[in-house]
């Protein structure tokens, strides 16, 4: 299975405090990766270097096997982001806001059928001021899904959203994966993690605490439940 995401050596600072400490981290192609870790471990740094909109100051990074920051144009005809707030015009429809977003790719998928497919299909017509902030999350989803990606980054994708809503989103996303997409999602909902993530990474402090798969962090910790073995990997229940 060829790599997705190959990251060696990441690092970065702001004004002399230490955000991310020579990070490595692989992805294999058509799997689903978690990076996890408290707020403030130093994931959205970690996405945003990765994706070249914040310069590194070590380390490098390969995405498809393109540099995120000398092959930005071509690359980023093959990679979906979804960040966890986006800043659109309140009286734009869904609609116009999908053509407008697809008309900057060559093969975009078909925003009506990417709108059903995660539940707003009847929300076409609608301002994007006037949906509801589950509505609004699984509009940013079908926005980074425009591109037809083979990678995408998904950061908090279900935040806001309700139990079965959720479970909805899970299933297309395993369908989507079955279909070859390569997922790289940040989240703090462990049942989430646990239900689609082939490996995931722990951050704390902007070191990597744990890397391998869901079933190797409980049987690291001895824990039943993964969100056990992430208190105890990330130390977030000592700050509790």
């Amino acid at each position: 299975m060829s790599e997705a995401i190959s990251v060696s050596g990441l690092t970065k600072s702001y004004g002399g405090r230490t955000v991310l400490d020579h990070l490595n981290l692989s992805v294999k192609a058509g799997t689903v990766f978690g990076l996890l870790g408290a707020n403030g471990a130093g994931k959205s740094t970690t996405i945003e270097c990765m994706l070249g909109t914040k310069r590194a100051d070590g380390g490098t990074v390969s995405l498809l096997g393109q540099d995120p920051v000398r092959d930005r144009r071509a690359l980023f005809e093959r990679i979906g982001v979804q960040f966890q707030e986006g800043d659109y015009q309140q009286e734009i429809r869904v609609f116009e806001l999908c053509e407008e977003t697809a008309c900057l790719y060559r093969h975009p998928a078909d925003c009506r059928t990417l709108c059903a497919r995660f539940g707003i299909g009847d929300k076409l017509q609608s301002p994007v001021r006037s949906l509801s902030g589950g509505e609004r999350q699984r509009l940013f989803i079908v926005l980074a899904l425009l591109p037809n990606p083979e990678l995408v980054f998904l950061d908090e994708l279900t935040t806001g959203l309700d139990a079965r809503a959720r479970r909805d989103v899970w299933k297309t996303l395993e369908e989507l994966k079955r279909q070859g997409l390569t997922i790289f999602l940040t989240s703090h909902f462990m049942d989430e993690v646990e239900a689609l993530c082939d490996e995931i990474c722990i951050l704390k402090k902007g070191k990597a605490v744990f890397y391998g798969t869901v079933e190797d962090a409980k049987r690291t910790c001895g824990c039943d439940r993964l969100e056990d073995a992430y208190l105890m990997l990330s130390d977030e229940e000592e700050r509790k």
